[in-house]
């Protein structure tokens, strides 16, 4: 199995991402002030593939991180993740970074080459299934986007022991342009091989030495243990290190001296094995397959994907044509279904009466509900303020057990919240129609949900919007409204989530199919975006969409647990708040993330493609 690393082609990707970011500036994602020499690494093994397991990845991370941890780093070690685990991890990682802090993300396993991309890939990424190497893996350019991203004075460092062949075919190299104060280190260069033992990479092992070798660690340990291997394996696999640090950069020092064993004399004197994703089929034929396998979709994303492991392949042609048919049907459908469209009509109903809450019914129907809401007027036990306010759900006081006794330590310890006021929340998120109704009145941002994705209908939930952007569309919402919206407390959103009912989900202990949007949930389902609000049955209170869908902001600031939570109901908040938490999973997630209990969080400055949010107010 061969490393043939084919790097040159992704570095200039690298350099285009980074010099066209589309976000605008903001303040740095982080938890809390950090010195500016703080170091923190991520160090990930993948060994456990199902076609082809690795022999040592989880040994090479585990001596990585002892080896940074020596140095000072916190470290944190993750081995064998799926492609949710994997985005997570670097979510949680990106996210809890300084302005000024050194970052160092380690990988060892597979990975491949496709359209200039380099991709980390998960344990759930199969050979066989080429559409799903290109969704799951991660791509480089997106890692080193994200950490030089508000951070320019910071030092970010990526080393990647792991497989880069191109089973879709060789891609032509191009120039290299990394962002300042940047080092990505590669365990081969083009057609080269990158090998393993039973002990660890030789890559990873050439780097355990050099690092360990003095005190004092600089840039120049990745060019020394690049030297090394050349030297081992008598030329066949050569190291590509790029680096834009400083000559003088330090990466750390020991505060003692580790005393290492010399893992690897030479290439003829060890074991070996090779690294990589090498499908059975001839080029002609993995082509074949991949087509196959999207040849029905009505995904425009399936396509595209396509035509980036094949820009010239044998359909491409096809494939553009299936793209614009697919985006102007889309476009062409119309929103009628949309939640509280934004039309010039007077508000039809402004009685505040509060939904009583009811325990959970026997059984609730899980059919997705079809037009869940096709008319704009408000029934009686609904509010709606103005043409261009959403719908809202009153909700009456009461208490419940706020979080789980799961294995997730944020959702510990379960305890009894008691939500003192009535309040409203909203019927559905908020959507695409209602934010550009902000946008078309000059307060809120036109944001594009992401480059992927086909272009949006009305009542699609509206997302990658930050919890800053959020503030503006309610503060904006409050003013044509005159009713003071906001975001919902976390134990609001939990509390109305949970529609009355204290089990794992709002119907039962069992994930059910079609019971929410999520990519194992059932029909309906599209992976590019998330569905039309309102396609999945309402919960018992008559919220749809708390499951799935995209994530949502709440008010509360983000902390670990819920020790000295308060018990009232109101928002958990701290001076100076720069992370903000989440609720309730995205289209994008597994099953297990449709808990009612679930919660996560992300950087109030940042926007990501699966973020949106309800609007809630107070009940007089």
């Amino acid at each position: 199995m061969w490393r043939i690393l084919l790097i040159a082609g992704m570095f200039v990707t690298i350099g285009a991402t980074l010099a066209q970011s589309a976000r605008p500036p903001s303040p740095p994602a982080v938890v809390a002030a950090k010195e500016a020499d703080h170091r923190v690494a991520l160090v990930i093994g993948n060994a456990e593939y199902e076609e082809r397991p690795l022999a040592s990845a989880q040994r090479d991370a585990n001596d990585i991180g002892d080896t940074l941890a020596s140095l000072g780093f916190t470290v944190t070690r993750q081995t064998d993740l799926n492609a949710d685990a994997m985005q997570h991890a670097l979510d949680a990682f990106i996210d809890r970074l300084g302005a000024r802090d050194t970052a160092l993300i380690y990988f060892a396993g597979h990975g491949i080459q496709a359209g200039g991309d380099a991709l980390l890939l998960p344990l759930d990424a199969h050979e066989n299934a080429p559409l799903g190497l290109l969704k799951k893996g991660v791509a480089v350019k997106d890692i080193v986007t994200r950490l030089a991203h508000h951070r320019p004075r910071a030092t970010n460092i990526v080393v990647l022991d792991m497989c880069l062949n191109d089973p879709f075919g060789h891609t032509p190299a191009r120039a290299l342009n990394l962002p300042p104060r940047t080092l990505v280190a590669y365990a081969a260069s083009p057609d080269s091989l990158a090998i393993e033992s039973t002990r660890n990479g030789f890559f990873t092992a050439a780097i355990l030495r050099a690092l360990n070798a003095h005190s004092n660690v600089t840039a120049a340990s990745f060019d020394i243990a690049a030297s090394d291997v050349q030297r081992r394996t008598h030329g066949a696999q050569r190291p590509w290190i790029a680096s834009t640090l400083a000559g003088d950069f330090a990466l750390g020092r020991h505060a003692v001296n580790l005393q290492t064993t010399d893992r690897l004399a030479s290439i003829a004197e060890t074991p070996l094995s090779t690294r990589g994703i090498l499908p059975k089929d001839s080029n002609e034929q993995y082509e074949l397959t991949f087509w196959d396998s999207i040849k029905d979709s009505t995904f425009p994303s399936d396509y595209e994907a396509y035509l980036k492991a094949y820009p010239n392949g044998r359909f491409a042609a096809l494939a553009k044509a299936r793209i614009e048919r697919l985006r102007a049907s889309a476009n062409a459908k119309p929103a009628a279904s949309a939640p509280a469209p934004v039309k010039p009509a007077s508000p039809v109903n402004t009685t505040e009466k509060p939904r009583q809450e009811t325990a959970a019914p026997a059984a609730v129907a899980t059919k997705p509900a079809t037009n869940a809401n096709t008319t704009t007027k408000a029934t009686a036990s609904e509010i709606k303020d103005c043409p261009a306010c959403p719908l809202l759900i009153p909700i009456s006081p009461g208490s419940f057990t706020m979080g789980s006794n799961n294995d997730d330590p944020a959702e510990k310890p379960p305890h009894r919240v008691n939500i003192a006021r009535p309040f409203a929340i909203g019927k559905y998120e908020v959507t695409v129609e209602q934010w550009n109704a902000c946008a078309d009145a000059g307060a809120c941002t036109r944001i594009a949900p992401d480059s992927s994705a086909a272009a949006p209908v009305a009542n699609s939930p509206m997302r990658n919007v930050s919890w800053d952007d959020a503030q503006v569309y309610v503060k904006w919402l409050s003013k044509v409204g005159g009713k003071p919206y906001r975001l919902p407390t976390e134990a609001e959103w939990e509390y109305a989530a949970r529609g009355g009912t204290q089990s794992t989900y709002w119907w039962g202990e069992q994930m059910k199919k079609g019971t929410a949007d999520c990519k194992d949930c059932g029909e309906p389902y599209r992976a590019d975006s998330p569905t039309p609000a309102g396609s999945f049955a309402a919960n018992p209170f008559g919220l749809y969409d708390v499951n799935g869908s995209v994530w949502e902001w709440v008010a509360d600031c983000w902390h670990s647990s819920y020790k000295n939570a308060p018990a009232d109901g109101r928002a958990w908040d701290d001076p100076s708040c720069s992370v903000r938490v989440i609720r309730g999973g995205s289209w994008r997630e597994g099953a297990t993330y449709m808990q009612s209990a679930t919660r996560f969080k992300y950087s109030a400055s940042v926007r990501q493609s699966q973020n949106g949010f309800r609007v809630a107010r107070d009940v007089q």
